[in-house]
């Protein structure tokens, strides 16, 4: 089982020494959220809170991940990363391949895409992005990041992206894993067909239960049982040993330990956060066995 600590709107000054403690106490990565800005007037709605409202606002810190990873993985010698989640229609897939793909190289292969469809409107009309058309986006987005990565001459025809013959260096000695988040229809079909895997957004456990069950239909569909596949679930409740053991039967590798906002408090010291990671790891990733 896996363990992954969110450094979600953690202090930026902060961000590398957590990664050496979280390193130290036997997590297996951390997470970074992603945002390019808050816009001054905010009219999308919050997908995953009642009242529509994110629990952020614009001075909430967004570093950007791959900069950020990479100042971590240069801190650390086993930790790995992924992003919880990277908005990938937002952005070109080339450019996308570029800083994810360096950053693989100067990390010796220890981050992971995490990706999403995104939700604020107001951050693709800003860009001259179209929002409507982010799933299709996505979908294609995927395939050029995998042809990219490849470090071979590649050149692609689709519907949103064209390019002529072109290589990119350096590129991954392997392939970036690549996963996929959301609760939707469609984030769940992209995650069993096109994905390495799949990150939830905080279930109880009979919740992730139902999704693991149905990403398992749906990659036996897509004729994908038997392919390695990671699905990490930040849970609601405790993480106890039984039922993580039911969840890893229908295919959990993985669960998160929410950002030190909700588990410590606003603008905690890295004392505080070290005395968490700590009592993290030797209450739940020692007797979980992770």
């Amino acid at each position: 089982m896996q363990f992954w600590q969110s450094l979600a709107f953690t202090e930026p000054e902060q961000l590398i020494p957590t990664a050496r403690i979280a390193e130290e106490v036997g997590f297996e990565g951390v997470l970074l959220s992603d945002h390019l800005f808050f816009p001054g007037r905010l009219e999308s709605r919050y997908p995953y809170a009642e009242d529509g409202r994110p629990g952020f606002d614009g001075a909430t810190p967004f570093p950007d991940p791959w900069a950020t990873i990479s100042a971590m993985a240069a801190a650390t010698d086993r930790l790995r990363f992924a992003t919880l989640v990277y908005i990938l229609p937002l952005r070109h897939p080339l450019e996308v391949a570029k800083s994810v793909g360096t950053a693989a190289v100067l990390s010796g292969d220890r981050v992971v895409l995490g990706t999403g469809a995104g939700w604020i409107r107001e951050e693709f009309e800003t860009l001259g992005v179209p929002f409507e058309t982010r799933g299709r986006r996505y979908d294609e987005a995927i395939d050029v990041l995998r042809k990219v990565w490849t470090g071979r001459p590649v050149e692609h025809r689709g519907e949103h992206f064209a390019f002529d013959t072109l290589q990119m260096s350096p590129a991954p000695a392997k392939p970036v894993p690549l996963w996929v988040g959301g609760l939707s229809r469609p984030a769940l079909r992209r995650a069993a067909q096109r994905g390495d895997g799949w990150i939830g957004t905080g279930q109880t456990p009979d919740e992730a239960a139902g999704f693991l069950e149905e990403l398992a239909r749906l990659r036996r569909a897509a004729g994908r049982a038997d392919e390695p596949f990671d699905a990490l679930v930040p849970l609601t409740t405790p993480p106890e040993p039984d039922s993580l053991a039911r969840l890893a039967d229908r295919g959990l590798t993985g669960t998160v330990s929410y950002p030190f906002t909700y588990s410590v408090g606003a603008g905690s010291s890295l004392d505080q956060k070290r005395a968490y990671l700590e009592d993290f790891a030797e209450s739940v990733i020692r007797p979980l066995g992770g």
